[in-house]
């Protein structure tokens, strides 16, 4: 099998846990890595790097981990344009905007839905996400939620069943019929197809109870919990996640210090999604209060058409320095080693021996550049699993 080596980096993000004092990114200054297949099988100097039949230079540029995408809304047909646009015009958002693309998802066939997921993720890969998880929740019928699941597992392993994203329009007149669908026939259908449960617990969509119900019947059928938690208002979600260990409380806008010190004290990640609030003119999560405490804090984008409709996890990065009062390292590693921890892997969101080559090659010196040069296309290259899928064009202008 060859080798490749990438050499002459000016600054490598690791992520590796044995490298972290003093810092949480495992930095290595003047570095190299080694790929193997689809492994990585060394990091360190540059000067110390093994012979490879291959060799790419970074030119003193930086590489960290791909980025890991955990929570994403990609399986749906139709626009909302003028939602949004209304919206920025003083509408507040509510849930009840997930009916429109209900009904454009259910009228869409499988190749249209297909397509519109692959346009999205191969926008993603441009921009440094290698690996992402997504989410059925715009069909609300057996049917359409089964092969909402069966279109994304085409495209990823992280597959999370999210029937319970609102009360299908149907029941509108008998929550708990739709609840009893969801946890009968709908999940027996849809448990082939994923890895994970979700459930929106909020007001408008479902109570504590509810989501309780719906998370313990999938973990019935082998599925393990995440949960949009805390998003619109103070309420039962994060407790709920922490009871249940789910991999992820999603969102955490609103939390008492009970719901921090709850997270803190679990292996429940705080997933948060700027990208909902930088669209949606909502009040920003308070990543420094959780991370203060001890909290594992994970950076996502939240893909989708209604409240945020971004795949680009640098501008969530960005986002978060700027308005969540993180670091560009706390936010580097919330969107790689987070965003894998969130999705309960460790072969993700690192680079160290043993762990997958996936990669970012960064147009900057330093990964810090991701928050201070927000809006820009630092992304110039990305190897996903040792493949070097997206490449630096020729026609890339030369330094002045």
């Amino acid at each position: 099998m060859s080798a490749t080596v990438i050499t002459d980096i000016g600054t490598l993000v690791t992520n590796d846990p044995s490298l972290r004092a003093p810092d949480p990114l495992g930095l290595v200054r003047d570095a190299a890595v080694v790929i193997e297949g689809e492994r990585v099988v060394w990091t360190g100097e540059s000067g110390k790097a093994p012979a490879t039949d291959d060799r790419v230079d970074a030119g003193g540029r930086a590489v960290l981990p791909g980025f890991v995408d955990s929570h994403s809304h990609l399986v749906f047909a139709g626009d909302r344009t003028e939602e949004f646009n209304a919206r920025m015009s003083g509408r507040p958002y509510s849930a009840g905007g997930i009916r429109t693309t209900v009904a454009a998802t259910r009228a869409a066939g499988d190749a249209e839905l297909e397509a519109n997921l692959t346009r999205h993720l191969a926008e993603a890969l441009r921009q440094g996400t290698t690996t992402f998880e997504t989410k059925s929740g715009y069909g609300l019928t057996v049917e359409d939620e089964a092969r909402a699941l069966r279109l994304a597992a085409r495209h990823t392993d992280e597959v999370t069943f999210l029937g319970a994203h609102i009360v299908a329009p149907e029941f509108a007149d008998d929550p708990a019929g739709y609840v009893a669908l969801v946890t009968g026939e709908m999940l027996d259908a849809c448990a082939p197809h994923a890895r994970w449960i979700d459930v929106f617990c909020e007001k408008g969509a479902f109570d504590g109870d509810q989501a309780r119900a719906i998370l313990t019947a999938g973990k019935a059928k082998g599925l393990h919990p995440r949960i949009h938690a805390n998003q619109l208002s103070y309420g039962p979600g994060v407790q709920l996640a922490v009871e249940l260990d789910a991999a992820s409380a999603d969102h955490c806008t609103h939390l008492t210090d009970a719901d921090v010190d709850a997270l803190a004290n679990s292996a429940t990640v705080a997933t948060l999604l700027p990208g909902a609030e930088f669209s949606t003119r909502a009040a920003w999560p308070d990543a420094r209060r959780l991370l203060d405490a001890g909290a594992t804090v994970a950076l996502s984008t939240d893909c989708n058409p209604g409240s945020s409709f971004t795949s680009s996890v640098p501008f969530c990065v960005a986002l978060a320095v700027r308005d969540m009062g993180m670091t560009p390292d706390e936010a580097v590693w919330a969107a790689t080693a987070g965003g894998a921890a969130a999705l309960r892997r460790t072969d993700v969101g690192r680079l160290v021996p043993g762990a997958y080559a996936d990669l970012v090659l960064l147009d900057a010196p330093s990964h810090v550049h991701l928050a201070y040069r927000p809006g820009v296309p630092l992304v110039t290259d990305v190897w996903r699993r040792g493949v070097r899928v997206v490449r630096e064009g020729a026609e890339r202008p030369s330094n002045p």
